[in-house]
């Protein structure tokens, strides 16, 4: 009988761990989070030195009563959440709950940064104890983070709209989005021309030149006339090899990922989103199969701040380079990489990579989803370049000089020594690939500029230093200039953020951690705040836009990067030691002050953002209409609102009563359903709504945007006595299942999550069985049989 309980937080990592302990271990996952703050309030007593009212949350209550189950039977318990600050929290909140303090079962906690054999096996066998420094740490934040969600939330609703949210980190990454925004809409394009022309020296091919100087200084082509002036001079001026320029460099590779480069090159090379690649690397690290190897973990640990690798990682990764590419790929000697120099990282973890050199990516490839080799094969790549050699290139500088020295170029006066125009080239080539083998160059995005970057071109062989120096150009040799374009230019904004680089951008200002990230940018898209453009960069809508005025100017010293920025590395002082109360409460003393004066100022600042409209409403002629913000965006509606109800159409026509359709409504038994025009189609609803929030979708109704029309279903309830119907429904996050019509005011539970089907297993009369791909199978005794539709023959 196993005597130890270990418990994880998915069900994936327990499977993975369940091939690795024997069978002294019972393995339970608690799905997460277990206790969390309840929504409903504020829940902390800031009267009690911001006591926490911590509860467990409704839907995991089955999750805790298993857990408490399989304690009881344990002899050991065994703490295995993820090895960061939200782990450790999650760890110390179920030890609270299965009696730590007081249970006779002893409770550890134990850490691995990868889900290996040794790994583990490891951890299991040198538990240790809940790092309470590391749980005030996140106590800490999760305070801060109520304190300003759900105060600032507060008045938000009553000055833009109900729904409306503030977040301590979300925020200023809406503020970040809303300036680039407003610089962009500020910005003048100021003109400029770009000069250039193919240039030849004695038998070599022509090449591309690019006007750089004019009388020794930066060309600066200002408007088209001088522009024509200078084509001229080029086309007539006589042209000699003025230099060239040799040189050989070397380029090392970069460190091991983090979770912020993982998510900036998994956006620039794969395309994928944050949210994306952070499920996607959830699920190699905890654990894919992998045909007889089982269930195999891949990756290290995916949220970390640190370039640290362990001695026997690079021992390992040197082993496989050696191997598989020879002495001349390897680097002289092991790299070890350290973070940014003045940055806090949290170090407790290595950074992302391999757990093993046993599966390089094309022997896992057929086992994997594609996008989980494709984010595979950029881990792996990525870390195996750090143990390769450097990548050495040649480059050259060519430059055409036009002109007599010390003539005047176009619109400026010569200057002695100078040549009127100079042209340039640079060209650059691989001359040994190194690293580059595996981890080849990133492409740019838009705005994204890194220093020392020249812009290169295709140069003619004789121009490098491995040429035949008999066949290389002399300089002063006379040159040819020819095809001379002229192009008119003019400077452009900075560009929109996109995913990538607002991480980037978070990430070197210190704002939140990078494992906070992708819920950050979720969540102000979810809030309506920040939509995509046609080229999926990071859009302000007009509701991210008022609601980050009012934040700007009336909680500017909280919602600011450099705010947040110090706010983080006060709660590294609390993992280091320091009290977090004292964190809380001096933020929590001028924090409260400024909602104390929103409060007082309420109606002054909804005045203040409200956009009117001139027209008097033509139901109540008292109000006067103004544009207004709902869960589907703007809309006009009157002002006495809630005394005079009238909404209006983006055509300008008034929005149609809601259909009655003779029906009562089942929650609150008072109120009449009736049909309503939602975002993604018609659905049913109370007509007291917002007093009764009873929802129901209209099966085969056409539907808008994600999931489209759900499935035509309607069988009725196989459970005795209910009389309800079994329809299609649809969860918060789009999936379809079906369920009774009855689950609310009957509490019947009865749903499956495939199409059912009305009719009776032969084995157990249960009245319905579901389709799973080619098989009809019953929900009761499992009986199956190949499934043929009905009209499989018409």
């Amino acid at each position: 009988m196993p005597s130890k309980l270990l418990i994880v937080e998915s069900p994936a990592k327990a499977k993975t761990l369940s091939r690795y302990l024997g069978k002294d271990y019972t393995i339970k996952a608690s799905m997460g989070h277990i206790r969390d703050l309840p929504s409903s309030k504020l829940a902390v007593d800031v009267d009690q030195n911001f006591l926490p009212q911590y509860q467990i949350i409704p839907a995991k209550k089955k999750a805790v009563a298993d857990l408490k189950k399989a304690a009881e039977r344990a002899n050991e318990i065994l703490l295995a959440t993820d090895p960061d600050r939200e782990g450790e929290a999650i760890a110390w909140h179920i030890a609270h709950i299965l009696g730590n303090g007081g249970a006779k079962t002893p409770i550890h906690r134990v850490m691995f940064n990868e889900i290996t054999k040794d790994a583990v096996k490891l951890a299991v066998n040198s538990p240790g104890e809940i790092d309470l420094h590391k749980v005030d740490a996140q106590q800490a934040r999760r305070v801060l983070d109520r304190l300003v969600g759900y105060l600032v939330s507060q008045q938000l609703w009553g000055v833009v709209a109900k729904g409306t949210s503030a977040g301590r980190v979300q925020s200023v990454a809406l503020r970040l989005i809303v300036e680039r925004e407003e610089e962009i809409e500020a910005f003048v394009p100021e003109e400029y021309w770009n000069i250039g022309a193919l240039a030849s020296v004695e038998t070599c091919d022509p090449f591309s030149v690019k006007l750089v100087k004019m009388a020794g200084e930066e060309a600066v082509v200002s408007n088209g006339e001088i522009a024509g002036q200078i084509t001229h001079h080029l086309e007539t001026m006589p042209a000699k090899l003025a230099d060239v320029r040799h040189r050989t460099s070397s380029q090392k590779p970069q460190a091991p990922f983090t979770t912020s480069t993982l998510q900036q090159e998994a956006a620039r090379r794969l395309r994928m989103g944050v949210k994306r690649t952070m499920s996607v690397a959830q699920r190699l690290y905890e654990g894919t199969e992998l045909g007889e190897a089982g269930a195999v973990g891949l990756i290290t640990y995916m949220r970390t701040d640190s370039t640290r690798v362990s001695p026997v990682a690079v021992d390992a990764a040197r082993a496989f380079v050696q191997a598989t590419y020879g002495d001349k790929f390897l680097s002289p000697k092991a790299r070890i990489f350290t973070g940014k120099k003045g940055k806090r990282t949290q170090d407790a973890h290595e950074a992302i990579r391999p757990t093993s050199t046993e599966y390089p990516p094309a022997k896992v490839k057929k086992y994997l989803k594609p996008e989980e080799f494709r984010l595979y094969e950029l881990i792996w790549n990525r870390y195996m370049a750090t143990q390769m050699a450097d990548a050495k290139y040649s480059g050259v500088t060519v430059e055409v000089a036009v002109g007599e020295e010390g003539g005047a170029p176009a619109g400026s006066d010569g200057k002695k020594g100078e040549a009127p125009y100079l042209l340039r080239a640079v060209g650059r080539k691989l001359i040994f690939a190194g690293f580059r083998t595996l981890w080849g160059e990133s492409e740019k995005e838009e705005g994204e500029k890194k220093e020392g970057d020249e812009e290169t071109t295709e140069l003619p062989d004789i121009f490098y230093s491995d040429a035949p120096k008999a066949k290389q150009p002399a300089v002063g040799a006379d040159a040819n200039v020819s095809s001379v374009t002229s192009e008119q230019k003019f400077t452009q904004p900075p560009a929109r953020y996109s995913e990538s680089m607002l991480v980037k951008t978070l990430d070197e200002l210190g704002i939140g951690r990078p494992s906070t990230y992708a819920s950050i940018i979720g969540t102000i898209q979810d809030r309506k705040y920040v939509e995509r453009d046609e080229k999926r960069k990071l859009l302000p809508t007009e509701l991210g836009r008022t609601v980050n005025k009012i934040l700007v100017n009336e909680f500017e010293s909280v919602f600011n990067v450099k705010f947040t920025a110090e706010m983080e590395d006060a709660l590294d002082d609390v993992e280091d030691g320091g009290d977090w109360t004292e964190t809380v409460r001096k933020f929590w003393e001028p924090f409260k002050e400024k909602i104390d004066q929103f409060k007082g100022r309420k109606k002054e600042i909804k005045e203040n953002v409200v956009e009117r409209t001139g027209r008097t409403c033509p139901s109540c002629n008292k109000g006067e209409l103004i544009v207004r913000f709902g869960r589907f965006g703007k809309f006009v509606a009157c002002d006495q609102y809630p005394d005079c109800k009238y909404i209006e159409k983006e055509n300008g026509e008034a929005k149609a009563e809601p259909e009655k359709i003779g029906r009562e409504c089942p929650t609150c038994g008072k109120g009449e359903l009736v049909k309503r025009q939602g975002r993604f189609g018609e659905f049913i609803s109370c007509n007291r709504y917002p007093k009764c929030k009873h929802t129901e979708e209209i099966p085969g109704a056409e539907k808008k945007g994600p999931g489209g029309n759900l499935p035509d279903v309607s069988i009725p309830c196989p459970r005795e006595g209910c009389g309800g119907t079994i329809v299609a429904k649809r969860t918060r996050r789009g999936k379809v299942f079906y369920s009774c019509t009855n689950w609310k005011e009957k509490k019947c539970d009865v749903a499956f999550w495939d199409l059912p089907i009305e009719k009776e297993c032969p084995e157990c009369h249960y009245p319905i069985r579901v389709v799973k791909g080619k098989n009809l199978v019953c929900p009761e005794c499992k009986h199956k049989e190949e499934y043929v539709p009905e009209d499989a023959d018409a």
